[in-house]
């Protein structure tokens, strides 16, 4: 037998710039910044004082009090996300085989916000432990993967992912592999993030990896300007459903587009820096677009991981030009990054997600907030800068990459059968 076809049939999204998926796609479509200052805690004394939060979301509105209790924020984002997406998809409305239907979830960094409230009570107490029952399973990074089942009661393959940034794009590769080898007939994957905390901004502004644009917070992500400065941290989830191209056609559902191949490799560089020539990221894409059996010049879009960081954005670049020779210029690069800011392990299902759109609509989402061209980026690149634009998108490529040289790069194409 033939490896399946792997199409995606349902989409779900919580994030800064749109708490569903439609609302997300025209926020990307308009150009809205989700930056703003922080109020998950008092930023006041940290370097950075902003943040991509989700707004206007009411874990009531999804749960109660006694579900709430049991769930970290990033599971609570992640689950939301994934129900949007399965109902989006509505194989649950007609005939499916739970055994046949997987779960593989993403977080890079899992419950942290657990993580400190249960050790602060304890620091700041009489030294009694008094620790949460629930603490271990809600910070646990694999655990949304198992609430999800639950909830649905999918018996499929079920397992988290964590590479870093890269995280949800691996989890989201997992899934391809798995139903294209047969091991189930749909799978429901994406990534979640909430660390949106004390030590999540201290910690990335230890590593002087945020941007401290605090008086212009919505244009501190530039992807590719001269002055940029940091990524923005981001919190939210996506959700993809995936599933074998002959079980959405009998069931007679929409798809959205077809994911044709990935790649995935390592820097073997740095344990934060990416390789200057981009030399991981490089192989990762030739490797999709291989394994897609197609050609660079089949390409029309790269949504880049694109953080807005000094060293990362240079050598992404390097790597696409590298990869797409005299074809680069007929590419439409962006980062959808410089407005929902970085979701670190959430970044590579909501840039996916943001992907599939792009090929599905035949729209590329801008790049904001550029102001200076960087001498080292070449500007003759279409960085898609500003505005929307409307183009044919037949084939897409949408790359991640995480801290301990993690590349991931899935390629998306058109359906036809």
């Amino acid at each position: 037998m033939g490896l399946r076809r792997v199409v995606i049939s349902g989409l779900g999204a919580l994030t800064p710039i749109g708490n569903d998926v439609n609302t997300l796609w025209a926020s990307l479509v308009d150009g809205v910044s989700g930056a703003g200052p922080i109020t998950r805690f008092n930023a006041e004394k940290f370097k950075t004082k902003f943040a991509c939060e989700v707004k206007g979301y009411d874990p009531l509105n999804f749960f109660d009090k006694k579900e709430v209790r049991k769930y970290d924020l990033f599971s609570q984002f992640g689950i939301v996300a994934a129900d949007e997406a399965i109902n989006d998809s509505g194989f649950k409305q007609g005939n499916y085989n739970p055994e046949r239907v997987g779960v593989i979830w993403a977080s890079g960094i899992g419950g942290i916000m657990t993580l400190t409230e249960e050790i602060r009570a304890y620091v700041t107490g009489d030294g009694t432990p008094r620790f949460s029952p629930f603490f271990i399973p809600k910070m646990i990074s694999d655990i949304t993967s198992g609430h999800i089942a639950i909830k649905h009661g999918f018996m499929g393959p079920n397992f988290s992912t964590v590479s870093a940034c890269a995280s949800s794009a691996n989890a989201i590769v997992d899934a391809f592999n798995n139903i294209q080898r047969g091991k189930a007939d749909i799978i429901i994957t994406g990534g979640s993030e909430a660390s949106i905390s004390e030590a999540g901004i201290g910690g990335f502004n230890a590593m002087h990896a945020l941007s401290t644009l605090n008086d212009d917070p919505r244009a501190a992500s530039r992807p590719f300007d001269k002055d940029r400065d940091g990524f923005v941290v981001a919190e939210g989830a996506a959700a993809l459903v995936l599933e074998d191209m002959e079980h959405a056609l009998a069931r007679g559902a929409r798809i959205y587009c077809e994911i044709a191949g990935a790649g995935l490799s390592a820097d073997a560089y740095h344990i934060t820096s990416p390789h200057p020539e981009g030399a991981g990221a490089a192989i990762a894409m030739r490797l999709a677009i291989e394994d897609a059996k197609l050609q660079p010049s089949d390409l029309d879009h790269i949504n880049t991981h694109g953080t807005s960081t000094p060293q990362g954005d240079i050598a992404e670049v390097k790597a696409i030009m590298k990869v797409f020779g005299e074809h680069v210029y007929n590419l439409n690069i962006n980062s959808t990054k410089s407005m929902t800011g970085h979701l670190l392990g959430a970044a590579g299902a909501i840039e996916a997600l943001a992907t599939v759109l792009a090929v599905y609509y035949d729209i590329v989402p801008p790049t904001i907030n550029h102001f200076t061209d960087d001498p080292e980026i070449n500007p003759a690149l279409n960085f898609t800068f500003h505005k929307a634009q409307q183009r044919t998108v037949n084939a897409a490529i949408s790359n991640t990459f995480g801290f301990g040289g993690h590349n991931a790069s899935i390629l998306m194409q058109k359906f036809f059968k």
